[in-house]
Formats: structure tokens, sequence, C-alpha cells
């Protein structure tokens, strides 16, 4: 028996979500399916699926096996794909981004280069959270600003810049801000950052707005700040078009940050697979541009 037996059919099982389908994604029979699972459940001395008439659910203890072997999958085909003689992109890259850019941006960019590649196989989670990149085996993730000292490794693929504003009939309702400390009597309008950013005299401040609403949405909190609600602070591409056409105003244009970078964020261990590699040039070529345009 190989030390590998039953690992592909366990994750091909969890991902399928049947044994069927599962011997068809495996191009195998059922009945090796079944065996590879009972072999694996014997070895191991643990149920691994819960089985039924209709579903097969991973037990806590397949849970934690699935995640293990879906790393090791994952080693193993990035293993064999970086002595590659052609130096072609093969194999799944798994990636994820915030809801937002993924679905304006990043979705269009990633499904042209899985379509460019018959070998390369793309799955895009769009999530605002922080993905653990080595624990739940994501090869890339897109983030914006600052980073944590992750011991991932970082490649500024864009920019973008953010802007205070505010509808003019609040403006008119409320009163202009004409400094950072004025924003504690003003409505603020909260998306998923914690706190605002500005730069005056050469340094970063950061201010920490209170407010009656919430969203993790920047298209909600636009068409808050739209309807006269209060004061947001978003990236160029959600209220750009609204300042062009004067249904928002920037706000203290003086104290506007610095352009925050977006990153191409992976393990060191993926640096050089060409799948990576190329994405993330695909990525730091086209999505600029990308927001760029959105911003017209």
């Amino acid at each position: 028996m190989s030390a590998w037996d039953g690992i592909d059919e366990i994750v091909a099982i969890a991902d399928a979500g049947s044994f069927v389908a599962a011997a068809a994604r495996l191009g195998t029979s059922t009945s090796h399916i079944s065996r590879a699972v009972i072999r694996l459940e014997n070895r191991i001395g643990a149920q691994i699926f819960a089985r039924t008439t209709r579903r097969v659910v991973p037990t806590p203890a397949g849970r934690t096996l699935i995640e293990q072997f879906r790393a090791l999958i994952a080693t193993r085909n990035d293993a064999l794909s970086a002595v590659s003689d052609d130096g072609a992109p093969r194999g799944e890259v798994r990636m994820t981004c915030s809801i937002a850019m993924g679905e304006r941006f990043v979705a269009q960019i990633a499904r042209d280069y899985a379509f460019a590649f018959p070998d390369v196989t793309v799955t895009l989670e769009l999530t605002n959270r922080v993905v653990d990149l080595l624990a739940e085996g994501f090869d890339l993730a897109i983030r914006t600003g600052t980073l944590p000292d992750s011991g991932l490794v970082a490649t500024r693929i864009a920019s973008r810049s953010l802007y205070l504003c505010a509808a003019p009939a609040y403006l008119a309702r409320a009163g202009t801000p004409t400094s950072i400390d004025d924003l504690a009597r003003h409505e603020c309008l909260l998306g998923t950052a914690p706190a605002w950013h500005f730069r005056s005299q050469g340094k970063e401040i950061t201010h920490r707005p209170a407010g009656r609403w919430r969203c993790n949405s920047g298209t909600a909190v636009t068409e808050a700040a739209l309807a006269g609600h209060g004061v947001c602070q978003l990236p160029d591409f959600y209220v750009m078009p609204h300042l062009q056409s004067g249904g928002l105003v920037s706000l203290l244009d003086a104290l506007r940050p610095q352009e925050e970078p977006i990153w191409a964020v992976y393990p060191q261990r993926r640096h050089l697979l060409p799948k990576v590699r190329l994405l993330i040039d695909k990525l730091r070529d086209e999505l600029p541009g990308a927001l760029q345009r959105s911003e017209s």
C-alpha cells in the first residue's frame, strides 16, 4: 500500500460532494473510491465521512485530515511543476481577494489567465476576512494597505487613492468639515476599514470615526453618502465618477493620504512556480489600468 493511498480520493470526495462524482473527477470507479476510503479509515482508526442516502459529510476528524491532505497534494504538485522543463504554468491556483475588488477587477483578470493556459485551474474565493494562506492552502491573496509581518512575500501590483467625501445636500445641512477634529460632530458612514487615514506635514494620521451606520459593502456606503446621510472615506474606484458628476464633494483634500499599495501576497515556497509567478505578472500589468478605467 502506498503512503499516498486514499489521499487524493478523500480530497476528491470532499470537493465533489459524493463518491460517484469523486470517481468521475479522478477517472476511476466508485468501488475504487469506496475501498480507498475504507482502507484509510481502518488505517487511522477513525471515520472520515458520515454517509447517508443523500449526502457524504466529513466528520470532525475528516475535516482535519482533508485540509492537511489538500496541503500535501498542493505541495506534491508544486514540486512536480517546479521541475517542468518548459516553464509553462500548470496545476491549480487558489487565490483570495476582497469581495468588491474581486468582483470588479480581479475576477476578470484571473478568468482570462485561466483560459489562456489549458493546464491551469484557478479557484478565486472572494471574502472580506483575512485568509490564512498557509493553513487554508491558498497560493495567493490580493491585499491593500500596510501589511502585518506575517512571513509572507508581497509584490506591489497596483495602488489606489482614498477620498473623504459627502453629498452637497448633507454639507448644506451639516456644514463642511475643515479639520479632522470636525469629523467628531459629523455623521460618519463606516465600511470595513476600522480607521480613516490622512497625511499632514509628512506624517500619517489615523482617525477612528464613530457612526450610526456601518456596512461591509463599499457600494452600499457610497449609496448612503449619495443619499445625503453622512461623510465617508472610500477608495477612488467607488467615488470618482460621483466626484466628477458632482454627486459627491471631496473634503479635506490637503490632508489626503498617500496612495495605498495593492499587494499580491503569497507563501515563499510558491515564489518560483510558473502558475503563480505568471498570474502575478498579469495582475501587475492589467490591474492598474482596470482601476484607472473605472474612475472615468
